[in-house]
């Protein structure tokens, strides 16, 4: 892991970074003022539990549903409207804010990588969002996406990691302090390194499915991590044995700057899970 910039967010962050969503959920009962125009466009905001409710926007047709998780402290919005417009003219896709981002519920507490799959699969219980899904982590986001394939193998159709790191081992103690749960002005209040070797230690095979792991090559970086980067990721191709390794010549930001690249590798996953 390192302090990289998340892949749908200008702004400098850490990288990141279990009831079961069921095959038949309930619809929603979402807060008041939030706007649900039935399951194949759920949108707005809705209960998880415990009081807490998340924003989700889902909109288009088709199967698998395409699952967007953003990078560390980015939200729904940091996909961009042109972005989603692309995929949801293909099948049904959404993009959501987890709490303490966007117009979700604020965070609390110090959260770890069951807590964030928890909400990620409570949400898609009370929003009626149906398996099976191609899951799309960014940055941190690869981590909460691999946690949740790993409980829900038969439910994962296709997986896309964009440039997640492998974990420190040993990180610097100003790392640790910044990447910290209780550190001021961290508004998801996740503990980053934990979540980052949660997911590490628990990655296997989630089946026979396609699984693109984009890895950016960061050319003469003098950060031990980013020196690793494309060899490091290598340990999620464990993830199927149709799992292929894409290595791109952008930043970490590379939704923002090869957005059509990223484009095409969803929907080549999409037309192998479709069986095109």
């Amino acid at each position: 892991m390192a302090v990289i910039l998340s892949a749908c967010s200008g702004a400098p962050a850490p990288t990141a970074s279990m009831p079961v969503a069921s095959s038949t959920p309930s619809p929603a009962t979402p807060s008041s003022g939030a706007t649900v125009t039935g399951p194949l466009t759920s949108t707005g905001l809705f209960d998880i539990g415990d009081g807490q409710r998340l924003y989700v926007k889902c909109e288009g047709e088709g199967s698998p549903t395409i699952i967007l998780e953003a990078g560390d402290e980015s939200d729904s919005r940091d996909w961009g409207t042109a972005f989603r417009d692309r995929l949801v003219a293909h099948t049904r896709t959404c993009a959501y804010d987890r709490l303490g981002l966007g117009s979700s519920d604020t965070a609390s507490g110090c959260r770890e990588l069951p807590d964030l799959v928890g909400d990620l699969e409570g949400l898609l219980s009370a929003a009626a969002i149906e398996a099976p899904y191609l899951l799309v982590g960014g940055s941190g986001g690869g981590y909460i996406a691999v946690g949740f394939a790993v409980g829900h193998k038969p439910d994962i159709a296709a997986m896309v990691i964009i440039d997640t790191f492998q974990p420190y081992i040993d990180p610097p103690s100003d790392l640790v302090e910044y990447t910290s749960c209780a550190r001021p002005g961290n508004v998801e209040h996740r503990d980053f390194l934990l979540v980052e070797k949660q997911a590490w230690a628990i990655r296997e095979e989630i089946g026979d499915i396609p699984v693109t792991i984009m890895s950016v090559e960061y050319a003469g970086s003098s950060e031990i991590n980013e020196q690793q980067s494309v060899t490091g990721q290598q340990g999620w191709l464990v993830l199927s044995p149709r799992a292929e390794q894409l290595v791109v010549q952008t930043s970490h930001l590379v939704v923002q700057e090869d957005p059509d690249l990223v484009i095409e590798e969803i929907l080549k996953v999409l037309a192998a899970a479709k069986g095109g």
